[in-house]
């Protein structure tokens, strides 16, 4: 393959993930399931062609990451914290992790009855399917109302967090004892302590930095920063998800020192270009992973019935949790809320990351794959419907 070549596919590639995007506007297909279809189609042309290809999985793991970072920071940059706001994230914190255990207990039940293995085993290999994916999730809620959307972007962030909380939990403890949970609550002391460090350090830094390359260095650092975190077995999507909700709302800080040396005339337009670098950036980043994803899935596994059946079982416990929540706890709007729980890239960082020696045979990416697939048709599905019932609404109101 040639180097123009190569640019070709490239650049096709993130215009075809435009015009998704366009489309997805429209329909309300979700752009990252037009992306996965892209990619298997592209998968079965190089096969039928007998063309040479790298293996793409080596590589998914990188771009999830830079990702969910990037993922996670433009969803924190447009969040405003206020003293009103207390009660929606206290209440999204708390639907992401009951709703997370609840559906992991039940995953847990459901590989257990399968394949036989012991709890330990099977709860560790069912957090995957349990995680709401913010890369999914974020996007996807853009054409619903304001406050709908802050409690999706709340909601799937708090979930991918507690997700990667529980999951390093789980990998490295065997036994979940007192000493275990005393580890994770020094574990995520410091993982805070990091944060507000690393918040304040990388503010500095805008305001000081002379060079015309400012945020490109910041987006660097903050990825050196979740990178070293995450080797330590820390949470570090804590530190993404502190540093732009801290960026955002800095300038409501008043404490007198603070706005003299951390803030700024031209703040204001900075993090608003910090915004749309890491918006595009983070496009770009879910572009080349979900088409890598489909690429590298064995679609033929879909032709297993036991795989199907398992799949539609997860989907179902999925979706009861969620609909018992919200009806019983929670008490909010059934659609969009129900529907927009989609699986995608954190689901595919988890499984990837999952060492060898404790995953079990047939929990395999033929399964993750058929519950990313659901949720995605069953959240365009669920946003059409809304969509058609806010037309009606305004029908009705103009009558």
């Amino acid at each position: 393959m040639t180097t123009y070549t190569t640019l070709i596919i490239l650049s096709g590639l993130v215009i075809f993930s435009y015009l998704f995007d366009l489309i997805a506007g429209k329909t309300k297909i979700p752009a990252v399931l037009l992306l996965l279809f892209l990619g298997i189609i592209i998968k079965q042309a190089v096969d039928y062609f007998g063309f040479k290809t790298y293996n793409f999985i080596r590589i998914l793991p990188t771009l999830g990451t830079l990702g969910i970072i990037l993922i996670v920071l433009e969803g924190a940059l447009e969040l405003k914290y206020s003293q009103q706001k207390n009660a929606i994230i206290k209440k999204t914190f708390f639907s992401a992790l009951i709703i997370l255990l609840l559906s992991c207990i039940s995953v847990t039940l459901l590989i257990g009855y399968v394949t036989g293995q012991s709890f330990y085993l099977c709860f560790v290999n069912s957090i995957p399917f349990c995680v709401i994916s913010s890369a999914i999730a974020i996007p996807s809620s853009a054409g619903i109302s304001k406050a709908k959307r802050e409690f999706i972007i709340y909601e799937s962030s708090f979930s991918d967090i507690l997700a990667i909380v529980l999951f390093n939990f789980a990998i490295n403890n065997t036994k979940f004892d007192i000493p275990a949970f005393a580890g994770l609550g020094i574990e995520l002391l410091m993982i805070l302590l990091f944060a507000a460090i690393s918040c304040v350090f990388l503010l500095y830094l805008i305001g000081h930095i002379k060079h015309h390359i400012k945020f490109f260095l910041i987006i660097s650092l903050l990825t050196l920063v979740y990178a070293v975190g995450q080797s330590y077995h820390l949470s570090a999507l804590i530190v993404v998800l502190s540093l732009g909700l801290f960026l955002n709302n800095a300038g409501r800080i008043r404490i007198p020192w603070f706005r003299k040396y951390f803030l700024y005339p031209t703040y204001a337009f900075d993090l608003k270009q910090l915004l749309q670098l890491s918006g595009e950036s983070a496009f770009v980043m879910r572009t080349f992973f979900f088409v890598l994803f489909g690429f590298s899935m064995d679609v033929y596994q879909l032709q297993n019935i036991s795989i199907l059946i398992s799949g539609g079982a997860i989907l179902l416990a999925i979706y009861l949790i969620r609909f018992l929540y919200i009806k019983l706890v929670a008490k909010i709007d059934l659609i969009p809320e129900l529907v927009l729980v989609p699986r995608g890239l954190v689901s595919v960082l988890l499984y990837y990351n999952l060492p060898q020696q404790l995953k079990i045979k047939g929990v395999e990416t033929g399964l993750l794959f058929v519950v990313i697939l659901g949720t995605s048709i069953i959240m365009s599905l669920g946003l059409l419907a809304s969509k058609r019932q806010e037309t009606n609404e305004i029908k009705t109101d103009k009558i």
